[in-house]
């Protein structure tokens, strides 16, 4: 089971073994070698086949296969490939439903059998990109024990709802704000944000995890690797940070010791739930 959040996640096509080589070397977290979108529907039989021997080995980083939507064709053989692997789950695109979850559940299941491997090991990530998905956002999020955590998709999102996926305000922050609040209200880790489309707008990016990030958020997708240092960055707590958590932590341990329970510090007032916020900043960053 995976117990830390990845920071950043990157896509990289099936159909590109090369790629998937080098972004498994990378910088990224995880890699999601993926059999949807970046795979034309001619090439989808021939995609399965190099992501299983992509796949043959255990990798050095965390591991998804995005598999095709369940209303497609494609997804039962996707299933079947995905529980013979070395990986650490699917990536599910376009969930709608607690029952679409369900069925994905007992199918690798039955896969997971037949390949020798413990029932349940392969987590699901559902990607949340359409109105339908958003709308059932508290019921995807604890519709199964595989899933620890959603994604946002905001293209197919904004395809699907035709608004503009530019910016973070608006329907994007009504979204991520949907997501975080599932994913806490069901006890999973903070989701994952949606790709930054402009590979070379680092700066945008950078805003735009920020956002993600203080919505709740536990990393980005990425998709080029020159995007993964601004990433890792925005979801790694700063010197800055770490240092005022252990302020806090201090001091705030110094006066409970003297039988208070709040304490003046920098003129800021910290009681329990802000002692409680540093301390998780410092774990995250004595997990990595």
């Amino acid at each position: 089971m995976v117990t830390t959040a990845p920071r950043s996640l990157l896509f990289v096509p099936a159909t590109s073994p090369h790629k998937a080589e080098k972004a498994f070397a990378s910088q990224a977290d995880g890699v999601i070698v993926d059999l949807e979108d970046a795979v034309a529907l001619a090439e989808k039989a021939q995609a399965r086949l190099i992501a299983a021997d992509l796949l043959k080995t255990r990798r050095p980083t965390l591991v998804f296969l995005r598999v095709n939507a369940i209303t497609s064709p494609n997804c039962f053989d996707d299933l079947q490939v995905a529980a013979a692997a070395e990986l650490d789950g699917i990536v599910l695109p376009k969930a709608e439903s607690a029952a679409e979850l369900a069925m994905v559940d007992w199918v690798l299941a039955q896969f997971e059998a037949k390949a020798g491997k413990v029932a349940g090991s392969i987590e699901i990530m559902p990607i949340v990109e359409t109105a339908r998905g958003l709308a059932a956002a508290a019921e995807i999020a604890g519709a199964s024990k595989r899933v620890r955590r959603l994604a946002f998709g905001a293209v197919d999102l904004a395809l699907d709802m035709d608004i503009d996926i530019t910016g973070d305000s608006g329907p994007m922050a009504h979204a991520r704000f949907a997501l975080a609040l599932a994913s806490r209200q069901a006890g999973l880790q903070g989701p994952m944000d949606t790709v930054f489309v402009d590979i070379r707008d680092l700066d945008g990016l950078r805003a735009s995890a920020g956002h993600a990030r203080a919505m709740g958020f536990s990393g980005k997708a990425c998709i080029h690797p020159a995007q993964l240092e601004t990433v890792n960055g925005v979801f790694t707590p700063s010197d800055a940070e770490l240092a005022r958590a252990r302020e806090i932590v201090a001091a705030f341990e110094q006066a409970e010791a003297a039988g208070a329970a709040a304490v003046s510090v920098g003129g800021v007032m910290v009681d329990y739930p802000v002692v409680e916020k540093a301390r998780r900043v410092l774990a995250k960053a004595q997990a990595r």
